[in-house]
């Protein structure tokens, strides 16, 4: 999985899909471009056992880290090693997330050297969840909640376009992810065919390439000549 996606949908639209809190005091801002350590929402569990939204940085911190400077390498676990990771191993056992998402972006390299960018996102216009895991940082007055979201090798049509791919969470999945369990590798099941059929690979415009671009109009579809790239 590649290093942007998007989320658009406001706190309160969020907290109502997911059923949870809103607990981010009104620090939801819609982007089109999230990057790496950028601010954005995700869905936890309180000690109480409730869903809460919270805002959190794209990149987890383990929290014996001694700084901050790793997280925008640590923004994507791999579900393969995810279990053994001394530095996702923890937050995969206790600390699991729901990373609410509108889809994502990869690229595509094209014959004559340029690169084709394409978002994966629901064809029906449902949110997303990924698949993630948290982890509160500290140092001194600076505490951050970070987290990483867990990529899986891609599946059908979507392994032509990269070999990775988020780990999509269905809706009917979101509690088990959730939820404390002694075996949270049984939980990281395959997108099914109705999920990956519900996704639309949408070739879009190249300004998604450079992180100061936000907008509605970089997830819009552009016209692909199909000399220009092959994807199936």
């Amino acid at each position: 999985m590649c290093g942007r996606y998007a989320t658009t949908r406001s706190s309160g639209e969020l907290s109502a899909l997911f059923e949870s809190s809103d607990d981010t005091d009104g620090a939801v801002r819609p982007d089109h471009n999230v990057a790496p350590t950028d601010p954005v929402p995700l869905v936890r569990l309180t000690p109480e056992g409730h869903r809460s939204l919270a805002v959190g940085r794209w990149g987890l911190l383990p929290h014996w880290s001694r700084s901050a400077a790793g997280a925008a390498r640590m923004i994507n676990a791999r579900a393969e090693t995810v279990a053994t990771s001394r530095a996702y191993a923890s937050s995969f056992a206790h600390r699991r997330c729901l990373v609410p998402a509108d889809g994502w972006y990869e690229w595509v390299r094209r014959p004559d050297g340029g690169r084709q960018a394409y978002f994966m996102t629901p064809r029906d216009g449902s949110v997303l969840a990924l698949a993630g895991i948290w982890s509160v940082w500290k140092s001194g007055v600076d505490s951050r909640l970070t987290f990483s979201v867990l990529t899986t090798a891609a599946r059908g049509e979507l392994s032509e376009v990269h070999d990775r791919m988020p780990v999509l969470l269905p809706a009917e999945g979101w509690s088990s992810w959730l939820a404390p369990t002694d075996e949270p590798e049984r939980l990281l099941t395959p997108a099914s065919a109705e999920q990956l059929a519900g996704l639309e690979i949408r070739p879009v415009g190249a300004a998604v390439g450079d992180v100061r671009n936000d907008g509605p109009e970089l997830t819009a579809r552009v016209a692909v000549a199909p000399q220009e790239v092959t994807l199936f």
